[in-house]
């Protein structure tokens, strides 16, 4: 059995290394770009070359691992200048990014990582990251017993849709408090150790399964509370068909 406590990964002698997962096995269905949206080109590059790029400027990484699909064959061709000692792929992606995850922790461990090491999970389709970003949330979170995410308080007022408005408008049910409300973003950083028995709880469980949205609310179910670090507004998941062109537009503006 798999200890999920985060003071056993705390040590004076060892100094843990830090590695990125990109979970890229998706669909990206919602996108509406007909394909997955990792590939579509924004500024004349695949989302995921931006995220990729922006990554190995991270002097701290020691590596950065991408999960694929196993019947993934567009990840070189859209990506082509990944490469070198520190950029690795493993199509040992699954059918939830949970066991995407999973599944690139266990790749991690068999290429020399330890259960005590860092692991920074990042979406491949937050292609505006920049990597001082990366290194507020390592600064952040190298001694924190748990880990954490980069994530940015909520300042739009939230609404509940209506249960039963009818029709095909959605409607105003209520409004529901923002305070304390934060919306998460990626990088997330835990222990590879900590984040390996997080994910392995939640997907032994049907229903604790359903609940995890991402690897934060993996590590919560655990009964721990992950650091939050303020991001920023540019590092948005790119997920609408709008949000390419709004990329495209910021990245532009660098």
């Amino acid at each position: 059995m798999l200890d999920d406590s985060p003071l056993t990964y705390a040590s004076h002698d060892y100094q843990p290394a830090c590695f990125a997962l990109v979970p890229c096995a998706g669909v990206g269905e919602r996108a509406g770009v007909g394909g997955p949206k990792q590939y579509h080109p924004v500024a004349g590059r695949a989302v995921v070359a931006h995220t990729l790029a922006a990554l190995q400027e991270v002097a701290r990484l020691s590596a950065t691992l991408v999960v694929l699909s196993p019947e993934d064959t567009q990840f070189e061709c859209h990506a082509p200048d990944f490469s070198g000692t520190g950029a690795w792929v493993a199509r040992v992606g699954g059918s939830t990014r949970a066991h995407s995850v999973a599944n690139g922790l266990e790749e991690l461990l068999a290429r020399g990582a330890s259960l005590h090491d860092w692991v920074l999970v990042h979406d491949a389709a937050r292609c505006l990251i920049r990597p001082e970003w990366v290194d507020r949330l390592i600064d952040a979170c190298r001694d924190d017993e748990v880990g954490g995410l980069l994530a940015l308080p909520v300042a739009d007022t939230l609404k509940e849709a209506a249960q039963n408005a009818g029709g095909n408008v959605a409607r105003a049910g209520a409004t529901v408090s923002r305070a304390g409300k934060w919306a998460a973003q990626t990088p997330q950083m835990f222990r590879v150790g900590l984040l390996r028995s997080a994910l392995a709880l939640a997907l032994s469980d049907p229903e604790t399964s359903a609940a995890v949205t991402d690897e934060a609310s993996a590590v919560e179910a655990l009964g721990h509370q992950p650091q939050l670090v303020v991001g920023d507004y540019e590092n948005f998941k790119v997920t609408w068909p709008g949000d390419f062109a709004l990329a495209e537009r910021l990245i532009a503006s660098r």
